[in-house]
């Protein structure tokens, strides 16, 4: 089911440039998006989106791969920077190769890693090429 459809609320109907998407969109119309690779791989759905309270940046899509029916998929954080919305195709693009997910550092459903670490959201965002809004966030109250 894409954005489109989980819009409960009507704000994605407007054809005349007003409302509030595709550049601000409901979080909740986000989860179960689908996320495909640059090619074309199917990589899974958003399952939880991660804000960073104190700055109120998106820092996460969290994703599910693999698995049949939930049984035995991975979850894995993508740093929100990541993600491109692909507004032809109601999804997210996540410009890897489908190889590079299944090696990725995932977690299972269990048991979550602490996000708000810094030394794993710069191991996450080494791996993915972006740069932390968490450390954006944490140099600037230092400055």
């Amino acid at each position: 089911m894409n954005y489109q459809e989980r819009d409960t609320y009507g704000m994605y109907n407007s054809n005349d440039g007003d409302g509030p998407g595709p550049r601000l969109m409901g979080a909740d119309t986000l989860i179960g998006n689908d996320v495909y690779s640059r090619d074309e791989t199917d990589l899974g759905d958003i399952k939880e989106i991660m804000l960073d309270t104190a700055s109120g940046n998106v820092c996460y899509a969290v994703l599910s791969y693999g698995g049949f029916l939930g049984v035995g998929e991975k979850l894995f954080a993508v740093p929100w920077k990541a993600l491109k919305l692909d507004t032809v195709n109601k999804r997210f693009i996540l410009d890897v190769d489908s190889s590079k997910l299944e090696s990725a550092p995932g977690f299972d459903k269990d048991k979550w890693p602490n996000m708000a670490d810094e030394t794993w959201a710069s191991s996450i965002h080494s791996y993915y090429g972006t740069h932390s809004i968490q450390s954006d966030s944490h140099d600037s109250n230092h400055s």
